[in-house]
């Protein structure tokens, strides 16, 4: 069937399977706001939006007089820029798609856009196509390639125009938007679309759904692409594909829809900041918790690192990258390709997560318990039940739990001044 352009229409279109079973993603967050690099990635806003003092104080000491935004744009250099080795990082952090920014709300273009006149990556800074170069590494690595698009950017003439007329003109979306969307599509060929900048205005100035329309019905990548919900000011949560909702979003209970977490390793900011403190700094066992809160209640994780200017994904975030990669080696059975189950964590506790695959429910149990007993109230086991722990040769013993559910016996832990990883699943086989 043709897809019209109308919510109704298109949010009835099946979301591409590949999505949901992919559940890891990395987010990065690349752009001249990596020069400054503090604060956050919206510098430019902060400092001449808001006039915020700290980051004009900033760049008074930091800058000659008269910098402006712009001028930062030729340090913006990727010398260092290896997209082989970001995909090598990716695929052993675990991730099964990587999403860039194209381009965020100060409007520069990490491709030659060919309405981004000198904005952009290719005629200015790098040189470099870097959107390309990193979609070819990812797809020699067999990972699949996500691209964040921002509609507005906060100082063009054209969309600053549109805003005064209370958006009843459509100059900026006509003449820069939605060309670049329509390049991006045709030029890279994404499996995700991750859509953002859409607050401020209805999708009848955005002209989303005339776009979506075209990206299901008639674009190259039709019948796998999976777009997110930031298409106009009140769509999140409502419509488009998968649900973003907002930023780092934890729904209490199993949301009906299929959604997304995006989280930020770096706690303060999704682009680099040079003065990030390691207290500001994810732990591994965080990002675990995270990852396993957020599966078993049927979202994806995205996990966000922020470039340096030179293109270095700086050692600390390629460590937590590379230890949720080691969790995943040994765990990934209970995350990947997963449902989840009819109860998503143990009531008594927040620290016991379910999953489930067909018949098998996975039991996901974050603090290893004091007499490595583990108590589980909500499966009801049967006389032929089988119980493994992922990476753990041989069955465990298990009883049934007087009232309800079952104790199951934990491999003998070796004691350990240092409490050990976080995370580890049970596998159960022949319960209810």
């Amino acid at each position: 069937p043709r897809y019209r352009p109308d919510w109704d229409s298109l949010d009835a279109r099946p979301l591409p399977a590949w999505f949901d079973r992919a559940k890891v993603g990395v987010f990065v967050h690349w752009g001249v706001f990596s020069v400054p690099a503090w604060g956050s990635e919206w510098f430019w806003w902060h400092w001449q939006g808001e006039h915020d003092a700290a980051y004009e104080r900033f760049v008074r000491r930091r800058f000659p007089p008269g910098t402006s935004y712009a001028d930062f744009a030729p340090q913006f250099t990727a010398y260092d820029f290896q997209p082989r080795q970001w995909a090598e990082l990716f695929r052993r952090a675990g991730a099964r798609y990587v999403v860039l920014t194209t381009k965020h709300h100060e409007g520069f273009t990490n491709w030659g856009s060919p309405v981004s006149w000198n904005w952009n990556s290719v005629d200015t800074g790098p040189h470099r196509d870097l959107v390309g170069e990193l979609g070819q590494a990812l797809r020699d690595s067999n990972l699949r390639y996500g691209l964040y698009h921002s509609l507005l950017e906060w100082f063009h003439p054209l969309y600053l125009a549109d805003k005064k007329s209370g958006f009843k003109t459509q100059n900026f979306v006509l003449k820069k938007t939605m060309p670049e969307l329509y390049d991006l599509v045709l030029k890279y060929k994404p499996d995700l679309i991750w859509s953002d900048g859409d607050w401020e205005a209805p999708d009848s100035y955005w002209n989303s759904t005339s776009f979506l329309a075209w990206l299901y019905n008639d674009s190259p990548v039709k019948d796998t692409v999976v777009v997110n919900d930031r298409w106009c000011n009140n769509c999140s949560c409502r419509h488009g594909g998968f649900y973003n909702c907002a930023d780092k979003y934890k729904p209490g209970s199993l949301p009906d829809h299929k959604w997304e977490m995006c989280s930020s390793i770096d706690k303060l900011s999704w682009g680099y900041r040079s003065n990030m403190s390691i207290a500001e700094v994810m732990d591994e066992a965080s990002i675990i918790e995270e990852l396993v809160q957020t599966v078993s209640l049927g979202g994806n994780y995205l996990l966000n690192v922020g470039p340096t200017k030179e293109g270095v994904i700086v050692p600390i975030f390629q460590e937590r990258l590379l230890a949720l990669g080691r969790w995943l080696d040994t765990n990934g059975e209970a995350i990947y390709e997963t449902q989840p189950w009819r109860v998503q964590m143990e009531n008594s506790t927040d620290t016991v997560w379910y999953t489930s695959k067909g018949p098998v429910v996975y039991a996901i149990f974050l603090l290893w318990p004091r007499d490595s007993v583990l108590k589980l109230s909500s499966p009801i086991p049967s006389p032929g039940t089988q119980v493994t722990m992922l990476e753990f040769a041989g069955t465990l013993e298990w009883q049934e739990c007087p009232g309800k559910g079952m104790l199951i016996t934990l491999p003998y832990v070796l004691p350990s001044p240092v409490p050990p990883q976080a995370g580890w699943a049970v596998k159960l086989e022949g319960v209810k």
